[in-house]
């Protein structure tokens, strides 16, 4: 008798309770997801595919496009070496992923510490957080930063040119993503299908014209 009531739970374990149990994991979630403040900072978590395909995609005219994905490997060379992995994305118009990144992420930077950091943004930084970045570098020598876009953002502006000018002249490296670094992103940041094997990264059709037009733009600007 009690071996028979021991085993009822592992069978129901099969069935229903653990889907309850799902839909109340979700929920949790979901009112995480509620409680935060406007900006999610999601750090070690992967972003989703779809987000990635359409707002990665460098395309010349970036309409619908308005939020800023920024993807960061930070690496630090104190007494140890460690590197740390994550992605950022702006919720609110209020303040930029650019801006997240130096708030949360990297608040202060250690003087006896080098920081290595690499940015793989879908476009690169509006006026306020190119001239923030700019700040930060000039207050702080032992950080260097590169940033990868995958476009470039209202660059016909002469005030953004001037913005991304500081910011290279301040030691920023921005450079525009080439086919094998949106590869590199689709790997280490997007999410994988679970159980499935890693989808091979797929290059949309105009991904190499569109990589050599933003970089000749920059070219010209910098």
């Amino acid at each position: 008798r009690m071996a028979e009531k021991q085993e009822e739970p592992s069978n129901a374990q099969n069935g229903e309770p653990d889907n309850a149990e799902e839909g109340e994991e979700k929920k949790k979630k979901k009112l995480k997801r509620e409680d935060l403040p406007p900006f999610e900072i999601v750090t070690g978590e992967r972003l989703p595919a779809i987000f990635f395909k359409f707002q990665f995609r460098n395309v010349e005219y970036s309409s619908g496009r308005n939020k800023t994905f920024l993807c960061y490997v930070v690496e630090t060379q104190g007494r140890e070496s460690v590197t740390s992995r994550g992605y950022l994305e702006d919720e609110h118009a209020a303040a930029h992923a650019e801006m997240a990144f130096f708030n949360t992420i990297l608040p202060k930077c250690e003087s006896s510490v080098r920081y290595n950091v690499t940015w793989y943004v879908s476009s690169s930084p509006c006026v306020t957080c190119a001239d923030r970045i700019t700040e930060t570098l000039k207050k702080n020598k032992n950080l260097r930063l590169t940033i990868m876009v995958g476009r470039l953002f209202m660059w016909e502006e002469p005030e953004m040119q001037a913005a991304l000018k500081n910011m290279k002249a301040a030691g920023c490296k921005l450079r525009i993503m080439k086919p094998q670094d949106f590869e590199y992103v689709w790997q280490n940041f997007v999410e994988q299908e679970e159980g499935e094997e890693a989808k091979a990264f797929v290059p949309w059709e105009d991904i190499q014209e569109n990589f050599q037009y933003y970089e000749e733009k920059l070219a010209e600007i910098l």
